[in-house]
């Protein structure tokens, strides 16, 4: 098959050439390191010697001696960028002595260094690698692998790998390495063969060779192999341990090897693939042969063998002594030693010792550290670990059957060996290897053997169902060097005598010609035919390229053989012209080039080709043998896209090999040296193809005119080279026949100035009477096929209006081969399209019934030709159509249309999905191919299931196989215009869910934009940056540092804009100012006693100020993205005063009073989680950063233990690192274990994360084992991680954790003060875990009904007799305190509090009457007596949360939870009554009473938290206004003025609960008061209460709210527990943390509207449906937006109203996830502003639109296409049309084209119509339909004028109007709200225009045409272009139908009309066909 194309020698001109320099090598010299290498080299050798080890330049790439130079390699790669931008660049990988450069550049732009590595040691290899990260499953449902691109460097003993988005990590190598290869799965190392390798011990087998590592953290493990034997037809499966095999060659898809077997020189593939369970097994049972004894021990001498030698302990004889400097293993087990892996901070905490989430078991590294095996997430075989002792030596290790074994993870399947040969060629080893395919997509798989100049090319495909590989025969091809070129399906091969070949597959294509290269024929003094100018000149290029790199164009071109044996010499300057080398093919007489061209090699110059390198796409080095390099390009096969696709068809429909052949001849022609330039491509594909098929082109009358040049002037057409200069007779005639004028003369141009024609005279001689066919031609045979594939290759151009001048170019071919094939209706459709290129064409070629016999003809050829115009005209007429063909993976565009309008206007949903479908059918390609079928698969339309219209359904479909708006302009208007349409109709309510292209297709920016947001992976919103105020008002130094400057002011502003309350906020919360102490000297006082005084005062004022910080933290919660480079500003917490009148300085330190101790740690904890909690969660912060933050070289502080405990509460915290965790916890500082424990927990919520229990256990006694060490842990800390164990295992009820808890909360107190001291604080933190850990579950606690939880919660609560202790703890508690005497009954003033709020949770939203019952309030002044006031607090908000759905916001309510006896004697908390009976104690009611009352309003608070619910706000706050009286009025002494103050902080903060977020006034003004009272009882825990209500009404800055789910309830519960600190040191009843806990409750829900187009906030109306509920029934909201959501779930949907706003539905009853993704990134929603109205802002009750003003929709007037625009004074358009767009192009459009000037009055019309068009177009939203109605216009008035040459256009207005007029539209529009895309009385207009235009003609002279067409007499050729428009206009059938019906001899209408029913002709069609037919011509109309 080689030799087919052997006997001619065609030669390929390559592309351009320049010099190459690897561009690294540049770089290197300015590297910095490049100095530190040349002082290096000074040295002499001795010192390099002595120096380190592993540094130096010993260990260079092979073996090298210490002076040669530098050695350096590098490869290339094509560049890789994102999807959608196709860049053709080149990605360079450098590598010289310790540096590796990766630097990307292209022809168009230069070369940047893209990363640069410096290592310690020489890089012995550096490549590039992917690698596969498994994603966590809870991200997204299905696991996808993602994919890490990486660089690796190969060092001596390690390698390091860097990841593209800035990772590092260093594996070590635990052996010596021989070479690497990267593949699919990761990297393949194979070992280094040490030589001297002895057995240890006759038990030995010999180890692996090979080994995989699939990401950098996991462990190095063995190769698997399977192979058959081929006699017994056994399956082994083993480990590779054979020294002889070498891998050769590596490739990922597919997944390849490629090894070389040394000892039998044979090279075989393998399939590498991810091992399988079973074969793990078998290797791990038995990893070798048939079980010999001493094969037992293997699988663990193997693991034994790599990890003792890593540790260091090899042996003397072992081949890796260079790693005896491995650190002993005793040091340290938990930090890595010096050679383990080094992390990069960015990996998690729990990945970065052991790779929980990775696929593979492994988690241990090769290096000598004990592996951290966290058991968290992989059930992994390795619990146990077998460690020795660090002295053992290798053989005792060896054996220990129990070390655990190194599992393998890739296994290679054997697929292919080549065949043995009689004699073993030694070193025949391949020394390149790559996969390339043929023209016809053939894959081979080639290597080559140096040592015999063979490439051996292997044949292979995949297997019929896609599993497997299946290799064919060997081809092997004489040559030295090859490289693959891919983006040809070519290759370049160098023969031995120093040619290069262009070959594909193992078809020789041709030489590749380089211009500028010396060529060998050149210098020798061979005779040969000598041409007219002297040859001596172009022997040697004018400028050699050496010095000159880059000079391309200037290079000379050289011809090499032309017909007729000359050889030009041109100019530099001037362009080369060559003939035509086609003609060539038949020309016998040529001169055989090879007498020249093969016979001398290139040795005898001075520099050859030496070999080839580096192939990317189609750009190839070469390598000279003087050592430069000269960098090529193959040339493309073709530039043009219209000789592109007809390739693709012909390539489809042949044979391969034919469709090979047709293709080689076709790049020969194309590529020769000086071949065309882009213009004649064209013509050059016409002229090949001709004479393919047996034409002789030079006797066509056209083919002979087709300018080879196509260039714009014809005076360098090629003509025959003529001596004289002399003009002729010929030149004229040849200049009026060429392409180039007719061109002209069919111009508009030409018709606008009125040329006449010129008549060309026909010189007899040309005409060739008869024309016949050479049958014997490659493609003679299948000329019927491919003329049906170019037939539809030109359907499909039609559908393409940048594809118009090609369909133009083919017609003329397609007309051509359907006159010589007599398919007459083809040739009558040709004529209509294009009457007037037909005319010219006259020639026909016989061909005779023998000829025709030797034809194939294909089924698929129909008589009547598939026109896709008509198909679609049938299709909107509703008539039977049969389908249409297409070619797969070539005519997308007509399958895509076809099935859009079977979808859209026949309604049949199954158009798409169906493959084989009723409306297409598929041509069946010339052999088979897999590749079709795929591209078929990938590219159906598959419409989204839940759309509902048509028109959704449909653009859905349009989206998802990528086609875009862009793609919708080049459609033409006729066929667009249903799909424009169908998206016409989607843009006023898409849905919701829709994808960013889909939002983008219908024109919605405001959804797409949405969709984009959505896409972007937790980064900031791109709306963030914009929205932070720059400037922030004020003084900038004051406002630096009060921890509020981050907020977003235009926001707040846009939400509160009535007033400043955010500044208001903002001063009452600041804590960084001193505060004012005014105290007024009284004259009695004395100065030392006024300073005094002052100072009191002053620490009363702190009180306040300390207890701020919590309340800021609520303000500014999540506000603020952290720079990751900078640490975060905590701002301080200024303690100190200032007195006026002199503004002195008060300080609480000058020792006058005393000021307790450790006043302000606590206060500064808070400062610390205030400043950690405006860290937004999206924020990208890691461990670093974290870590970084802590102050340097200070001790821990109690500001960094809250930021700890807030980044845990964020979310943040589970990024640090264990080390960090550990570190931090070792300080034994005791606010940073507080923090750090509430904070970790806050992160794992719910997890039951065992390492964080672990964690926690250690600082629980009670979760300790009974026998261990008793810790001294602060009790503080215990405190804490009780807690922090209920928020890990929240809700999951698990049993031990729940058992302990429940003996915990009645913890009776130790021997030696142990327990003594604030147990009220761990009882309650007991009971609020327990609660947590059985939240909500009530009685449906599985397996702990012997628990008995309820019960001995209850006893807890009332007390009783303590009862015994289950049985671990009971040893513990054996000796009682000798401080406190409990007796054996319950202390209940301990455990009370605890045990209620457990039952609350336990029992939460159940409404369990009979607990509920427990907690109600004693109904007597006994039982009351013994029930403690604040207890009954507890019980009433216990009994309302868990009788949840009886809660109602009313009086009433609070009421009903006061017993009877209270409610008698308190008939008004603010009198005392006469009429009290004695025995009473009026001070135990009044208590219980404001008790009773403050439990119900928490409960209330709690149920309606961030409901902003009316009712209940008003209930609470005339509770508030109540409790203010009573705390001042007389009375207050009896209930206590703290218990008041209690009560009033208590139901304050449940009204904050109810508006949290809104900011409401009313509650400000409250908060403000209390900001206001310091002094009396106000301390510090009344305080903080009050500033938390304030945090809480601006929680987030006004963005977040509550919910009321369990979790949030129970978060709630810790944080407001109503016993508030009795001043800043206070623990004892409540942690003061714990009040951070709100933050779990939090929630974003604020929606902000965004304009889309200027990308500010703005207002925006909503609407907003709450589902049915018990409590109402389904009911829409109206508010203005921004503003906060109620909680999603009570929600059925959210709609942004018009009419100022595009209309955005969301519904939420398929799920929140879309709403909720756009309330965590910041709440923006795009909307976009509909054309002529004006925001919210600017126009509130919307008077000032402009529809408003000019006129209302229904004027009448506003449809009429003339009248409108008079009423707007021409002047005033461009500013009317301003005020409903911003398109630029809209605006120019009226400036340029709708202005009227005084001169043009016959234009008046023309602008007057222009001026309507836009106004509708824009006032209707509708401008992409402004090019339509003008293309509309335009067409019509051409054809008035008579100038229409092609019938194109009315094709398109006839769509048109049929798509209005079919049925399916009338239907659609009974109930449609929108309007028509086109103003249907402009239509009708224009149908009007036509028809009259078209009846004068055929009155004046049309009907003689017509008559002598349908009875095909010849036709007048000046009207012909009328005709032809005639026919198309009116549908007439073709001659051939119309003879069909037999109309001959009809003489009346009626039977004229029967006969032409069958054809469907339109009844007005035939009115004006029937005279003609009737009454002959010169009949009138009827």
């Amino acid at each position: 098959m080689s030799n087919v194309y052997e006997e001619r020698v065609t030669m390929i001109a390559a592309g351009e050439m320049q010099e190459f320099v690897p561009f690294g090598r540049d770089h290197c010299r300015r590297h910095p390191s490049a100095t530190n290498l040349q002082l290096r080299q000074l040295q002499p050798a001795s010192e390099l010697w002595s120096s380190d080890g592993d540094a130096g330049l010993v260990g260079s790439l092979r073996e090298v001696t210490i002076h040669e130079k530098q050695k350096e390699s590098w490869h290339l790669r094509k560049g890789s960028c994102d999807i959608g931008e196709e860049l053709d660049y080149d990605e360079e990988l450098y590598v010289t002595g310790n540096m590796v450069i990766w630097s990307r550049g292209s022809k168009s732009h230069a070369s940047s260094v893209y990363k640069a590595f410096t290592v310690d040691s020489p890089v012995l290899q550096a490549l590039w690698c992917d690698f596969n990260i498994p994603q966590d499953k809870t991200e997204c449902m299905e696991a996808q692998e993602k994919t890490e691109k990486c660089v690796c460097i190969v060092q001596r003993s390690c390698v390091n790998v860097h990841t593209v988005d800035g990772k590092d990590y260093i594996a070590p190598l635990p052996f010596q390495v021989a070479d690497v290869w990267a593949n699919k799965y990761g990297l393949i190392f194979e070992r280094n063969n040490p030589v001297q390798e002895v057995p240890l011990s006759p038990l030995r087998e010999p180890l692996p060779t090979m080994f995989s590592m699939l990401h950098p953290l996991d462990e190095i493990a063995p190769l698997v192999c399977k192979s058959t034997v081929a006699v017994t037809n056994i399956t082994r499966v083993q480990y590779i341990a054979d020294y002889t095999l070498k891998i050769v060659f590596s490739s990922s898809t597919p997944s390849l090897i490629m090894t070389y077997d040394t000892a039998q020189c044979l090279h075989a593939v393998w399939a590498l693939r991810k091992i399988k369970t079973e074969e793990q097994n078998t290797v791990l049972r038995c990893p070798s042969t048939a079980g010999t004894p001493q094969q037992i021990v293997t699988s663990s001498s193997l693991t034994a063998h790599l990890r003792s030698v890593s540790k260091g302990e090899s042996p003397i004889a072992s081949p890796f002594q260079n790693f005896s400097s491995f650190p002993n293993p005793n040091r340290s087990i938990v930090s890595p030693g010096a050679h383990s892996r080094s992390h990069s901070p960015s990996i998690s905490n729990m990945a970065a010792l052991s790779r929980s989430h990775s696929p593979s078991l492994g988690t241990s590294s090769f290096s000598g550290v004990q592996r951290f095996n966290l058991s968290t997430n992989t059930p992994s075989p390795k619990r146990g670990r077998n460690s020795h002792s660090p002295n053992s030596t290798l053989s005792d290790s060896l054996l220990v059957p129990e070390t655990e074994p190194v599992i393998p993870e890739l296994c290679l399947d054997h697929l292919w060996t080549e065949s043995m040969l009689n004699i073993r060629e030694k070193n025949s080893q391949a020394a390149k290897v790559f996969i390339t395919s043929d023209l016809c997509g053939q894959k081979f798989l080639c290597y080559l053997v140096e040592s015999r100049h063979q490439l051996r090319c292997v044949k292979f495909e995949e297997s019929n169902d896609l599993t497997q590989l299946i290799f064919g025969t060997v081809t092997v091809i004489q040559a030295k060097d090859a490289a693959p070129v891919e983006s040809v399906n070519t290759m370049v091969v160098l023969e031995s005598n120093g040619n290069l070949v262009l070959y594909t597959g193992i078809i020789r294509v041709g030489k590749v010609f380089i211009a500028g290269l010396p060529t060998p024929s050149l210098s020798m003094s061979n005779t040969l035919p000598r041409p007219s100018t002297p040859l001596g000149s172009i022997s040697t290029p004018a400028r050699p390229s050496s010095r000159h790199p880059g000079t391309l164009d200037e290079a000379f071109i050289f011809r090499s053989t032309l017909s007729t044996g000359v050889s030009i010499e041109t100019d530099s300057a001037a362009p080369a012209v060559w003939p035509s080398p086609v003609p060539e093919l038949n020309d016998s007489t040529k001169i055989h080039d090879s007498l020249y061209m093969d016979d001398c090699t290139f040795h005898q110059i001075g520099t050859y080709i030496h070999s080839l390198r580096d192939p990317v796409q189609n750009r190839v080095t070469l390598e000279m043998s003087n050592g430069n390099l000269i960098r090529i390009t193959t040339p493309e096969i073709t530039n043009s896209q219209l000789v592109k696709k007809c390739l693709q068809a012909i390539r489809y429909i042949l044979p391969k090999e034919v469709a090979v052949q047709v293709l080689i001849k076709w790049y020969n022609a194309y590529n020769a040296p000086g071949g065309p330039n882009y213009h004649s491509e064209w013509n050059m594909f016409v002229i090949c193809l001709m004479n393919m098929m047996g034409y002789s082109t030079d006797r066509l009358m056209w083919t002979r005119n087709l300018d080879l040049e196509g260039s714009l002037s014809p005076v360098i057409a090629a003509k025959k080279a003529r001596p004289s200069e002399i003009g002729s007779d010929e030149d004229w005639e040849y200049l009026l026949s060429c392409d180039y004028h007719h061109n002209f003369e069919s111009h508009l141009l030409a018709k606008a100035l009125h040329l006449d024609p010129l008549e060309v005279l026909h010189p007899k001689e040309e005409i060739f009477p008869n024309l016949g066919l050479d049958s014997t031609t490659l493609l003679f045979g299948h000329i019927p096929a491919i003329f049906f594939v170019l037939h539809l290759i030109y359907e499909e151009l039609k559908l393409d209006n940048l594809m118009r001048d090609g369909a133009r170019s083919l017609v003329i071919l397609l007309y051509q081969l359907a006159r010589d094939l007599k398919l007459d209706m083809y040739m009558d459709s040709y004529w209509r399209d294009y009457p007037f290129l037909m005319k010219a064409l006259k020639q026909t070629c016989q061909i005779d019934q023998a000829q025709t016999r030797l034809m194939h003809q294909p089924p698929f050829l129909t008589a009547e030709p598939p026109s896709i115009y008509h198909w679609l005209s049938s299709c909107l007429n509703a008539d039977m159509m049969s389908p249409f063909p297409y070619l797969p993976g070539i005519c997308e565009r007509t399958k895509l249309i076809v099935q859009s309008f079977a979808l859209y206007i026949l309604g049949d949903e199954k158009a798409l999905s169906l493959e084989p479908s009723m409306y297409l059918s598929r041509i069946a390609a010339g052999q088979r191919k897999q590749q079709a079928e795929e591209d078929d698969k990938r590219l159906s339309l598959n419409p989204g299931t839940l759309s509902s219209s048509l028109a959704a359904k449909l653009v859905i479909s349009l989206t998802n196989l990528g086609f875009t708006l862009k793609d919708l302009e080049s459609v033409p208007f006729g066929v667009a215009l249903p799909i424009r349409d169908a998206i016409y109709h989607c843009r006023e309510q898409p849905s919701s869910d829709w994808s960013e292209a889909a939002c983008s297709l219908i024109g919605r920016q405001d959804l797409s934009k949405q969709a984009h947001e959505g896409n972007l992976h937790k980064t900031k919103s791109a709306l963030g940056h914009v929205l932070l105020s720059d400037g922030v008002s004020g003084n900038e130094a004051e406002e630096e540092e009060d921890g509020m400057n981050d907020m977003n002011q235009d926001l707040m502003s846009l939400i509160w804009n009535e007033d400043l309350r955010v500044q208001e906020v903002r001063r009452l919360l600041q804590s960084t100012h001193p505060v004012r102490v005014n105290v007024v000297q009284m004259p009695e006082v004395s100065d030392h006693e006024y300073i005094e005084e002052k100072e009191n005062r002053l620490l009363q004022l702190c009180q306040r100020t300390m207890a701020l910080p919590p309340g800021r933290g609520m303000f500014t919660l999540f506000s603020y993205h952290p720079v990751p480079t900078e640490p975060l500003p905590i701002p301080k917490l200024n303690l100190t005063g200032r007195a006026p009148p002199r503004n002195t300085t008060v300080d609480l330190n000058s020792g006058n009073i005393d000021v307790p101790p450790n006043m302000a740690s606590w206060a500064s904890f808070h400062n610390g989680v205030a400043a950690g909690l405006k860290v937004a969660p999206a924020s990208q912060i890691d461990s670093a950063w974290i870590v970084y933050n802590r102050q340097k070289n200070t001790e821990l502080t109690n500001e960094y233990a809250g930021l700890l405990m807030a980044l845990g509460l964020n979310g943040h915290l589970s990024k640090l690192t264990t080390m960090s965790i550990h570190d931090y916890l070792s300080k034994g500082h005791e606010m940073t274990s507080i923090g750090l424990l509430l904070g970790i927990s806050a992160a794992k919520l719910g997890t039951m994360d065992i390492s964080v229990t672990r964690l926690l256990s250690i600082h629980i006694p009670a979760l300790l084992p009974p026998t261990s060490t008793e810790l001294d842990v602060p009790h503080n800390l215990q405190v804490a991680a009780v807690m922090g164990i209920g928020l890990v295992y929240q809700g999951t009820a698990h049993r031990h954790i729940a058992e302990v808890l429940l003996t915990e909360i009645g913890r009776p107190p130790g021997p030696e003060m142990e327990n003594c001291t604030d147990r009220e604080s761990y009882s309650l933190a007991s009971g609020l875990a327990l609660g947590m850990v059985c939240l909500g579950h009530g009685s449906n606690l599985i397996g702990m009904s012997d628990l008995n939880v309820p019960d001995q919660l209850y006893q807890y609560m009332v007390g009783g007799h303590r009862r015994a202790q289950p049985g671990t703890h009971r040893e513990k508690h054996k000796s009682p305190s000798y401080q406190i005497k409990e007796g054996d009954t319950v202390n209940v003033d301990v455990t009370c509090p605890g045990a209620t709020l457990a039952l609350a949770l336990l029992y939460l939203k159940t409404n369990n009457r009979s607990i509920a019952d427990w907690l109600r309030a004693p109904d007597t002044q006994y039982l009351l007596d013994f029930v403690k006031p604040e207890f009954l607090l507890m019980r009433t908000l216990a009994r309302g949360l868990i009788m949840w759905d009886e809660i109602k916001p009313n009086p009433t309510w609070v009421n009903s939870n006061i017993p009877p006896i209270v409610r008698q004697n308190n008939a008004s908390l603010n009198t005392i009554d006469g009429q009290v009976s004695e025995d009473v104690d009026l001070q135990t009611m009044r208590q219980a009473h404001i008790n009773i009352i403050a439990g119900a309003c928490m409960a209330m608070g709690l149920r309606f938290a961030g409901s902003s619910n009316a009712a209940a706000f008003n209930c609470l706050y005339k509770y508030v206004k109540m409790f203010l009286e009573s705390v001042s009025s007389p009375v207050a002494t009896l209930a206590g003025h703290h218990n008041l103050e209690t009560c009033l902080s208590v139901v304050l903060l449940s009204l904050a609960l109810v508006m949290a977020g809104t900011g409401n006034l009313k509650v400000l003004q409250l908060c403000r008061l209390m900001h206001k009272r310091t002094g009396g009882e106000m301390n510090y825990g009344f305080h903080m209460a009050a500033h938390m209500a304030l945090g809480l009404l601006f929680l987030g800055g006004g963005r977040y709210s509550l919910c009321t789910s369990n979790s949030a309830i129970a978060a709630l519960l810790c944080a407001l527990y109503p016993r508030f600190p009795a001043h800043s040191t206070d623990n004892r009843y409540h942690l003061q943390a714990l009040r951070h806990l709100y933050v779990l409750a939090a929630e974003p829900r604020l929606l902000v509207p965004v304009d889309v187009d200027t990308n500010t906030p703005c207002y925006a109306l909503i609407k907003i449906t709450y589902k049915a509920s018990q409590w109402c029934e389904e009911m829409p909201v109206n508010l203005m937006a921004p503003s906060l959501l109620p909680e999603l779930h009570l929600l059925k949907e959210i709609k942004v109203k018009g009419p100022k706003y595009w209309e955005i539905m969301m519904d939420l009853s398929k799920g929140p996830q879309g709403l909720q993704s756009i309330l965590s990134k910041d709440g923006f929603l795009y909307v976009k502003l509909r054309a002529g109205h004006l925001s919210y802002t600017e126009d509130p009750k919307g008077f000032r639109s402009l529809l408003a003003q000019t006129f209302t929709h229904r004027n009448p007037e506003f449809l009429s296409i003339k009248v409108q625009p008079r009423r707007l004074l021409p002047s005033q358009l461009p500013e009317a049309v301003s005020a409903f767009t911003s398109d630029p192009a809209l605006l120019s459009f009226a400036e340029y084209f709708c202005k009227h000037s005084k001169k043009e009055g016959q234009k008046q019309d023309v602008l007057d119509l222009f001026s309507s068009i836009l106004y509708e177009c824009v006032t209707q939203e509708k401008p992409e339909m402004l090019p339509t109605y003008i293309a509309i216009d335009q067409a019509v008035r051409r054809l008035e004028r008579k100038e229409m040459s092609e019938t194109f256009e009315l094709w398109q207005i006839k769509l048109m109007q049929q798509f209005y007029n079919s049925v399916c539209l009338q239907d659609k529009f009974k109930n449609s709200t929108t309007g028509l895309l086109i103003n249907p009385e402009f239509l009708l207009a224009m149908k009007n225009t036509l028809d009259k235009t078209l009846d004068l003609w055929l009155h004046a002279s049309g009907d003689v045409l017509l008559h002598s067409y349908l009875s095909s007499h010849p036709v007048e050729e000046s009207q012909i272009n009328m005709l032809a428009c005639f026919l198309v206009y009116h549908s007439i059938p073709t001659l051939q139908q119309i003879a069909a019906t037999g109309i001959n001899g009809t003489t009346c209408f009626s039977e004229l009309l029967l006969k032409f029913s069958r054809l469907h002709l339109p009844v007005q069609a035939l009115m004006r066909l029937a005279p003609v037919i009737l009454g002959g011509p010169q009949a009138t109309l009827i």
